[in-house]
């Protein structure tokens, strides 16, 4: 007989005994990590991470020697040796999308010409497509209520329907990675449109892509039922897909793409695990929690620029007193930068023009307040060892919001933007690296007499 839902999802007498025999046979010393030297997470005391391969495909500053010493700078991020605010200024500039010129450097290792940036979108525009039926047969049959999970399954499944699933030679994965750059926002857009249907009960609608828009256009066209945007919505979604394309190797996401593909296994397989890490709330979640933080402090502030009463409350909340009682600032700090994020500095322009053309210039001027003052509490409040400043994390979420993008899209996106970062990386791994990765644990456990059954107590 079929066991319930209820059944199976129960933790029950037993397996919560069985969680206090695991505690009492795993528990580690802390004091063990610093007498073995483990670099816990791999990274020093500092937060500077282990190194443990060569990359090509992008640069993170954040110090410069001084002298003898390293000390902390303005951040700064290179594609592929191309400053990345050099990048957005150019294609700004000439009025034009960047997500796809940024994917071409990324892949290629050069700025593309203007004939082949035009070739590259035609190519993606043609793999902008799923296979027959796909939305039918499997994104609609099986709604789930997670956009991560959602998009993980629905890039599995595309495995099945390559004919050249597992063939890892060069010419073969490069197709099948532009074909999941182009096809992962239409997962991730169908997807949400499935779950809205029939978990939020509204209307769905199924829109084709359309091959003259970029992929910022194309998401906002297929998200929205009369299909409408504004060319600044456009051109800051785009922006944002550039800025989180790609963001060293070290990242657990991409580091995770080195990881899998190493072993040697298909192109899907690796993109569905990478998905997995930035599905994690430590990785791809955290501008969720940006957008509902600044909710709560919204609520909960009678004057949005008294700055003694942000402070205040900015202090419940690192204090574990108020919102979520994680004492955590959201969208604050990042493991690599100290002293700025480029991302943020390069975002947070066209974040006041969005505001304005939203009517939302309120809005944004508590979120600079408290960009402003979130360092200072911190710095007061904590023991730190380097600089505190705003990541992307604290603007993108409130774009994303004044977009009127749904928050169940809003790692999907970075998903979508990063699956440029995670090709090359693949690639890269495939081309050079040979050894699959295996890095060693220092075993503590002491040794045991075996105890035949009838013995044991």
């Amino acid at each position: 007989m079929a066991k319930s839902k209820k059944d199976l999802i129960e933790i029950t007498p037993q397996i919560l005994e069985y969680i206090e025999i695991f505690k009492e046979t795993t528990t580690i010393d802390p004091a063990l990590y610093k007498k073995y030297d483990v670099k816990r997470g791999l990274r020093d005391i500092n937060g500077k991470g282990v190194v443990t391969g060569l990359t090509e495909i992008s640069e993170i500053k954040s110090f410069e020697k001084v002298g003898d010493e390293m000390v902390p700078c303005e951040g700064e991020l290179y594609y592929r040796g191309v400053n990345v605010e050099d990048i957005v200024n150019g294609f700004l500039k000439d009025d034009r999308f960047g997500f796809e010129e940024v994917t071409y450097l990324l892949l290629f290792g050069k700025l593309p010409n203007k004939k082949q940036l035009k070739a590259f979108e035609k190519l993606i525009a043609k793999y902008r497509s799923l296979p027959p039926s796909f939305v039918r047969d499997i994104i609609m049959k099986a709604p789930g209520k997670d956009m991560m999970n959602i998009l993980q399954r629905s890039v599995l499944t595309l495995y099945a329907y390559d004919d050249k699933a597992d063939d890892v030679s060069l010419p073969n994965v490069l197709r099948q990675e532009l074909q999941l750059i182009s096809q992962i926002p239409l997962l991730s857009v169908y997807g949400y449109q499935a779950y809205s249907y029939y978990h939020g009960k509204k209307s769905l609608f199924i829109q084709q892509p359309k091959p003259s828009l970029s992929t910022a256009e194309n998401i906002l066209s297929l998200l929205r039922a009369d299909g409408k945007y504004s060319a600044l919505e456009a051109k800051i979604l785009d922006l944002a897909l550039v800025l989180h394309a790609e963001h060293g190797g070290g990242n657990n996401s991409t580091f995770t793409t080195h990881v899998v593909t190493s072993s040697g296994t298909d192109s899907y397989s690796v993109a569905a695990a990478s998905l997995g890490s930035l599905k994690g709330p430590k990785h791809g979640g955290a501008n969720v929690k940006v957008v509902e933080m600044i909710e709560n402090i919204k609520d909960n502030l009678s004057d949005y620029e008294d700055e003694d009463e942000i402070k205040a409350y900015l202090s419940k909340i690192l204090n574990r007193e108020v919102f979520d009682k994680a004492g955590l600032i959201y969208g604050m700090g990042h493991a690599v930068y100290s002293i700025s994020d480029p991302r943020a500095n390069i975002f947070k322009g066209f974040v006041e023009k969005l505001s304005q053309e939203k009517g939302l210039e309120k809005e944004y001027r508590l979120c600079a307040l408290i960009e402003k003052l979130a360092p200072e509490v911190i710095a007061k409040e904590r023991h730190i060892y380097k600089g505190v400043s705003a990541n992307i994390d604290f603007y993108s979420g409130f774009v994303y919001n004044m977009l009127n993008l749904p928050k169940e899209l809003f790692t999907p996106l970075f998903a979508i933007a990063r699956s440029a970062g995670w090709a090359a990386h693949r690639m890269e791994e495939l081309l050079t690296a040979g050894k699959i990765i295996r890095p060693a644990y220092q075993s503590i456990a002491s040794k045991k007499e075996y105890i035949p059954i009838d013995q044991r107590i």
